[in-house]
């Protein structure tokens, strides 16, 4: 065997498609009973009620360069992409970002050209923006000033400066809601370089829902991996480096797993330990009768919403949760499939996919704190409720071990560990133990169903492993 993959999630997949791609003979090993890690779709509360486990809209689904390479829709996935990307209500309103960027600035009021302003330069170059984002942060950026539109921007806000150009309540809480989807603080730097990617992209190319689930990605992933001669194993715990035997073996799991899967050099393994998980989510999916009647009209529109209050609610919120505390409000991030996928529920029904920000472990039950939260903006939704499924943040590592403590990021998106991620090292995918490279989002550039972690990993390996050069996304391509 040329290549094994331990772990069949996104990345774990698109490493493997790399190495199969390049000619080589590839295995995937999974732990669960199905493929899928982040991006899976299953019944959760009554039959015929179809909810995404994990993963719910996939703006990186069309902007991606693995899923640009890859071609979704070439491979029969229906990306839908809702007319509002989100939404956020607050008590006296809300805010909605249209897919349309004028559109958006248009219904902020006098804070439309600071909205303008901020993302218009990061929308109009947004290839080259994604691909700093998903780059390996070890090469120099072909888009050099977007990157410096980029870096002035996350200067702004992930600083004091953060609220300067605003001078409403709207647009601050809006573009916070989005930094927010980091579990952590929004105004410091890599919170809010990763807002300001997403809210991008919510104008660029909008935030897809997948037609029947986030399971449709990686099944089309897997499917041409096997039409390259691969092989997948499902039901296949690997505990240790010693039950496979490969020329090289990509691991799609966190550094916490390998520190006990092979025995390592001391200074790599402190590394290791030191590596923090951060903020966790508790899932809530609901069952519903019908729509959920927000109190303004145009949340119905929108695919995914944050419900969180005003900015200055949305960072107490946050710091409550990075410092061990349940807020009594917590941060809720809504999906709503019907708004473009009706069939993922009985003609007429609907399901609702939510997290809350809880801290890392917490075995608390959210379930009515998030419905409380809910019905805050939409008076009556208790009443649509046939069946609701809870998954605390404690429980998440049973689907997905990668989830450490219910951190569905792989680990804390500080500064250091976006950059050095997950050690401060030229090349932080390959271990000390020869021919054994990382691949999940424990690596660069992080978390989010964009197969960039395997896509940097297997090229690596192509290179020192095999002597192949070409360039992974190529490969993809061809």
């Amino acid at each position: 065997m040329d290549a094994v993959v331990v772990g069949a999630g996104p990345n774990g997949l698109a490493a493997a498609l790399v190495l199969a791609k390049a000619g080589l003979a590839v295995e995937v090993h999974e732990a669960a009973d199905t493929i899928g890690g982040g991006a899976r779709t299953a019944e959760l509360t009554l039959p015929g009620f179809r909810h995404d486990v994990c993963s719910f809209a996939h703006p990186m689904g069309l902007a991606s360069p693995f899923f640009r390479a890859f071609d979704l829709a070439a491979h029969g996935v229906d990306l839908l992409v809702p007319e509002a990307s989100y939404g956020h209500p607050l008590d006296n309103g809300a805010g909605i970002a249209w897919r349309d960027l004028d559109r958006t600035a248009d219904g902020l009021g006098r804070d439309g050209r600071a909205w303008r302003s901020l993302l218009g330069p990061l929308v109009r170059r947004w290839p080259e923006l994604v691909d700093l984002g998903m780059s390996d942060f070890r090469s120099i950026p072909k888009g050099l000033l977007t990157a410096a539109r980029l870096g002035l921007r996350v200067a702004e806000q992930g600083s004091p400066a953060w609220g300067l150009r605003f001078r409403d309540t709207i647009a601050p809480a809006l573009l916070t809601g989005v930094g927010a989807h980091t579990i952590a603080p929004p105004r410091a730097f890599a919170p809010a370089g990763a807002g300001l990617l997403l809210a991008a992209l919510g104008h660029a190319v909008g935030w897809p829902i997948p037609r029947g689930g986030s399971q449709s990605i990686v099944d089309a992933v897997a499917a041409e991996f096997r039409a390259c001669g691969g092989k997948i194993v499902t039901g296949s715990r690997i505990d240790s480096i010693d039950q496979v035997r490969a020329q090289a073996v990509l691991l799609d799991v966190t550094p916490a797993a390998l520190a006990t899967m092979a025995p390592l050099p001391p200074r790599y393994l402190r590394w290791l330990n030191a590596f923090r998980y951060g903020g966790a989510a508790c899932k809530v999916d609901f069952a519903l009768s019908g729509p959920v009647p927000w109190t303004a009209p145009d949340l119905a529109k929108a695919g995914t919403l944050h419900l969180v209050g005003e900015r200055a609610e949305a960072v107490a919120a946050e710091r409550a949760v990075a410092e061990g505390r349940h807020p009594d409000r917590p941060y809720v991030l809504v999906g709503q499939p019907g708004v473009v996928d009706p069939g993922r529920a009985p003609a007429g029904k609907h399901t609702l996919w939510s997290y809350a920000h809880v801290p890392n472990g917490s075995t608390r039950d959210l379930g009515d704190a998030v419905t409380a939260q809910i019905e805050r903006f939409a008076p009556g939704f208790r009443d649509l409720v046939l069946a609701r499924n809870v998954v605390t943040a404690a429980d998440a590592g049973a689907h997905n071990p990668n989830y450490v403590g219910g951190d569905i990021a792989a680990g804390a998106l500080t500064l250091r560990q976006t950059l050095f991620r997950p050690v401060p090292r030229w090349d932080p995918y390959r271990t000390p133990i020869p021919g054994v490279y990382l691949c999940s989002s424990s690596t660069s550039p992080g978390p989010g169903v964009h197969g960039m972690c395997g896509v940097h990993a297997a090229g690596r390996v192509l290179r020192r492993r095999f002597g192949i050069r070409a360039d992974p996304l190529d490969l993809i391509r061809a």
